[in-house]
């Protein structure tokens, strides 16, 4: 009779095993995220933002599918400082990936100043990696080319892509020394073992980009795993190229042909999503790092469509960006949303989607969008418009504040002024000066 006991004992713990097994194997998988930063794109390139050649089509069909954003903002109009704050879901200011005004004058300074993005910086593959995500980075770095500041020493299981864009930061303009990684081994160089023709603007690069991309989404898939994809490529970056099915098909010259691509490579990848099963169970956005630069136009750089100046001034050209959000049977077809969006804030509504809350003992500046992406509901909150460790203008609902407009230091303020054969900006209205926002 004891024997039998202990073996219905035995059976009722292995039938409690069993059914706790088959509990965590059937418990639902965090959603995937899939975040699409593009370089130096402008409001005004996609044609669901008024682009007249209307050449974007698969990222007109996302905003179709999903919600479009005409009021979302970088968090600087630098490259670097704005990917610091996406990754932290802090202003530059805070999380110390910043310069003095003076200095920032160019993308590559805060990482020759200030050397890499602090490791007192929570990023956001790091606290996704405690909901069991696979993370990884596809492309542009930016936040520190030195080994304590790699991609895989925050958060990041892997990586495919360079520390800096190919254009520099070295002054070799012809052959930057630009090194380009898989993980942890350097497997190559921009211009040589991944050569870009600039006569012709000819390059595979975007290709092997999308590549990387499709091929994690399929191991993860199988892996049955949540991934975060951080898809930030350069191609839009001048000196801008495209691979040879794309080069000359645009109406707005080389620049065009490397929207297309990028258009056609967002395509497959939410094409893949669906041929998966899994785009109702990934969270997708898409947006860029800072507004168009204006210096490289017209064949090198994007539009801005109709706000004022580009890329290193904190007028809107600067720093409002195309956004798209899709996520099928969760965000509603066919949204427009005027909330005030802010880069920043996809630190904190991926964690929301994650499940996970943001950390609580530093200030996050980034929004939960969730209930904005979910219900409709709009917030109130404030733009600021950060260049360096300045604070230039202020936007809060349909009302901007300049409070500075000159673009460098005051010491060149004072010394270009003080020279009478120099151009010399009108320095009348640049304090207290109110700009209406376009909505």
């Amino acid at each position: 009779m004891a024997a039998c006991a202990t073996a219905t004992r035995g059976l009722q713990q292995l039938l409690v095993l069993s059914a706790l097994g088959f509990l965590a194997t059937s418990a639902p998988q965090p959603p995937n995220i899939v975040l699409l930063l593009m370089d130096d794109m402008g409001w005004g390139d996609l044609g669901v933002y008024g682009e007249p050649s209307r050449e974007t089509p698969n990222l007109d069909k996302m905003a179709l599918e999903g919600m479009l954003f005409p009021n979302f903002y970088s968090a600087n109009p630098l490259c670097s400082p704005s990917r610091a704050a996406l990754l932290t879901g802090r202003l530059p200011i805070r999380n110390g990936f910043y310069t003095s005004n003076g200095h920032a004058r160019n993308a590559y300074t805060p990482q020759e100043i200030m050397g890499g993005i602090p490791n007192s910086e929570h990023l956001l593959p790091e606290l996704l990696k405690k909901a069991g995500y696979t993370n990884k980075i596809v492309g542009k770095w930016h936040l520190g080319h030195r080994p304590q500041f790699h991609p895989l020493k925050h958060g990041f299981d892997e990586w495919f892509g360079s520390p800096n864009c190919h254009f520099g930061p070295y002054d070799n303009k012809v052959k930057p020394n630009i090194p380009v990684y898989r993980d942890w081994e350097m497997v190559g160089r921009f211009y040589e073992e991944f050569p870009i023709n600039l006569r012709t603007g000819e390059a595979n690069l975007t290709q092997l980009y999308l590549q990387e991309a499709l091929d994690f989404i399929k191991t993860q898939h199988a892996r049955q795993s949540p991934f975060f994809l951080y898809w930030a490529i350069d191609a839009t970056h001048a000196p801008v190229y495209a691979s040879r099915p794309f080069l000359g098909t645009s109406h707005r010259g080389r620049y065009g042909d490397a929207v297309r691509e990028i258009d056609d490579s967002v395509g497959k990848i939410l094409s893949l999503l669906q041929n998966l099963g899994i785009s109702k169970n990934t969270f997708v956005f898409f947006t860029s790092d800072n507004g168009a630069a204006l210096i490289s136009a017209p064949k090198e750089g994007g539009s801005n469509g109709p706000f004022l100046c580009g890329k290193q001034t904190t007028f809107e050209g600067g720093m409002r960006e195309p956004a798209i959000a899709w996520w099928p049977g969760h965000i509603a077809a066919g949204q427009v949303s005027h909330q005030l969006g802010s880069i920043m804030d996809l630190f904190t509504t991926s964690l929301s989607v994650a499940g996970l809350k943001p950390p609580s003992d530093r200030i996050i500046d980034g929004l939960d969008l969730l209930p904005t992406l979910l219900q409709g509901h709009m917030m109130d909150r404030p733009i600021f418009y950060y260049r360096g460790n300045t604070l230039m203008a202020v936007t809060l609902g349909q009302y901007k504040a300049h409070f500075w407009t000159w673009t460098n230091s005051w010491e060149e303020f004072r010394q270009t002024s003080s020279h009478p054969r120099r151009h010399t900006p009108n320095p009348v209205n640049t304090f207290e000066c109110l700009e209406v926002s376009s909505g």
